[in-house]
């Protein structure tokens, strides 16, 4: 990324040098760019981190709001008989 970024080098003349896809290296790029910038151009890896963070911890409760809504319904139509 530093050849890139600090020495103007483009992605692809870099990607062949190191044996890199492309793709793969702009993408570390624009995160490092991003943690440069503080955020400005990208999320930061500390922001992406809590946004995978924050969808594990968001799946987790949606799964167990799921449950209680089984156990709840289960539990009323128990109650009804």
């Amino acid at each position: 990324m530093r050849l890139v970024l600090d020495e103007g080098r483009t992605v692809g003349a870099v990607a062949r040098e190191l044996d890199l896809t492309a793709s793969a290296l702009r993408q570390w790029v624009e995160r490092a760019r991003a943690d440069r910038t503080g955020g400005k151009t990208d999320l930061t890896t500390a922001e992406r981190e809590e946004l995978a963070r924050l969808r594990k911890e968001l799946r987790i409760v949606q799964e167990e709001r799921d449950l209680l809504k089984k156990a709840t319904t289960a539990f009323f139509a128990k109650q009804s008989r």
